[in-house]
C-alpha cells in the first residue's frame, strides 16, 4: 500500500479530495487517515459547523434536527479556511465541504483559487439500512461525542432525505466532471480505506496516461 500511497501523494500535490456519503459512512474514519497518510491536512465541514453553531441558536437548531445549514452560512463558515495560510503549500483531505446542490461550484473555484485544486472525489456507499444500524451501534458504544445531530432517528432519517435530496446532485456534478471515485463502504474500516486507496491510485495513473 505505500507504493500506492506514494502515487497518489505525487499526484495529488497540494490538491484536494473531497469525501461524501451517508452518516455513518466513515467519512471521518476514511479522510482523517487519509490525510496522515499523506500528509495532508483534513477539514471536516460538519466540524467546523458544529463549531460555529456554538454561537448561532438558529444554525444549531437546524443542525440538530438534521437540516443542512443554509449555503449563506456555509459559504460564511467554511469557504474561508480553504485559503487559510497555515494551509499553503499542503494537500487537503475534504469531509463532505459543499454539501447542497449549487455549493459545489463555489467549492471548486474557492479550492482552484487557494492552489488546492478538486483533484477527486470519494463516494463512500452504504445503504440507508446500514447507516441506522451503524447509528444504533455508535449510540451504544457513545463513541462520537455528544452530537445533538445522532440523538434521535428522526434526525437520521432527515439527513438521510438530505443527503438524497441536496447532496446526491453535488455528487453528480463532480461524477461529470470525471473526479468521482465510487468506493463500497458496507465493510469493515481496513478493507474499505484499502480499496479507497486503490481507487485514487487508479484514479492517479489514469491522469498520468492522459497527461502523456
Amino acid at each position: 500500500m505505500e507504493q500506492n500511497i506514494s502515487a497518489i501523494k505525487n499526484w495529488l500535490g497540494t490538491g484536494s479530495i473531497n469525501i461524501f456519503g451517508l452518516p455513518f459512512s466513515g467519512k471521518d474514519t476514511v479522510g482523517i487517515r487519509l490525510a496522515e497518510d499523506l500528509g495532508a491536512k483534513f477539514l471536516s465541514s460538519g466540524l467546523i459547523l458544529r463549531h460555529a453553531a456554538e454561537q448561532d441558536p438558529e444554525l444549531a437548531k437546524e443542525m440538530k434536527n438534521g437540516f443542512l445549514a443554509d449555503t449563506n452560512k456555509f459559504m460564511d463558515n467554511i469557504l474561508p479556511y480553504l485559503k487559510r495560510q497555515d494551509l499553503e503549500g499542503l494537500p487537503l483531505v475534504l469531509s463532505s465541504v459543499g454539501r447542497w446542490e449549487g455549493e459545489e461550484y463555489s467549492v471548486i473555484e474557492a479550492a482552484e483559487n487557494a492552489n488546492h485544486p478538486i483533484k477527486a472525489v470519494v463516494l463512500l456507499n452504504i445503504s440507508e439500512a446500514e447507516a441506522k444500524k451503524r447509528w444504533g451501534v455508535a449510540k451504544t458504544l457513545a463513541d462520537r461525542g455528544d452530537r445533538e445531530d445522532d440523538k434521535e432517528s428522526a434526525a437520521l432519517d432527515q439527513r438521510m432525505n438530505e443527503f438524497i435530496e441536496k447532496t446526491m446532485p453535488v455528487i453528480e456534478t463532480y461524477q461529470k466532471r470525471g473526479l468521482l471515485v465510487s468506493v463500497p463502504a458496507m465493510a469493515d474500516r481496513e478493507t474499505v480505506y484499502k480499496k479507497v486507496i486503490e481507487e485514487l491510485t487508479v484514479k492517479a495513473h489514469q491522469i498520468e496516461r492522459e497527461i502523456i
